[in-house]
């Protein structure tokens, strides 16, 4: 799996400290109920699929570059950051092919400044 930390900032208002992962050599792990045929792809993951933890909330979720980041947090529902979302939005315009082409630090100086983070509400 590959593994990249993204820290995010506003201009040092807000701080944001991120995991991100990628599946790579995973993709060829035989499901063990179902020898053969790789469990990744059985169970409907992307390949362009990114695992985006918020190292301070201990929480993240599986998304899918070029999506919405609004959206994609509606659905999930994960307690994050103040940084999480526009993260997500950059990230989401971004070209790559790997999560190691990304930078390590980023400034998002058109960030809202934001005093806590946040839970989208649930149903």
């Amino acid at each position: 799996m590959k593994q990249k930390f993204v820290e995010v900032t506003n201009n040092e208002q807000n701080w944001g400290k991120f995991l991100l992962l990628q599946f790579d050599s995973e993709w060829e792990y035989d499901s063990q109920m179902s020898p053969g045929r790789p469990l990744l792809q059985q169970i409907g993951f992307n390949p362009r699929q990114i695992w985006v933890l918020d190292l301070q909330t201990c929480e993240g979720a599986a998304v899918v570059p070029g999506g919405s980041a609004s959206a994609d947090l509606n659905k999930h529902k994960v307690w994050v950051c103040p940084m999480y979302e526009p993260f997500l939005e950059w990230l989401y315009r971004q070209e790559f092919d790997s999560i190691e082409e990304l930078p390590g630090k980023l400034n998002l100086t058109d960030a809202e400044f934001q005093m806590g983070g946040y839970r989208r509400p649930g149903l």
